[in-house]
């Protein structure tokens, strides 16, 4: 699944480290996150949502095999 959260966790001037404490997971996830290695839970989506106020639709971008 693609996802913005890079480009948005730039946006709002977070590092990796930042961003995982503020959503309470580790910075490894982050970076598979933002490798597109990891598709997140859906209450991992909702507090990225919440703390970049915006939809889930506006980070991650579902694409059909």
């Amino acid at each position: 699944m693609k996802n913005n959260i890079k480009q948005l966790r730039e946006q709002f001037d977070l590092t990796q480290e930042d961003l995982a404490k503020e959503i309470g997971v580790s910075r490894q996830t982050i970076i598979s996150l933002e490798k597109e290695r990891y598709s997140p839970s859906i209450i991992l989506a909702f507090k990225l949502a919440k703390l970049f106020n915006c939809q889930i639709e506006n980070i991650f971008i579902y694409e059909e095999n």
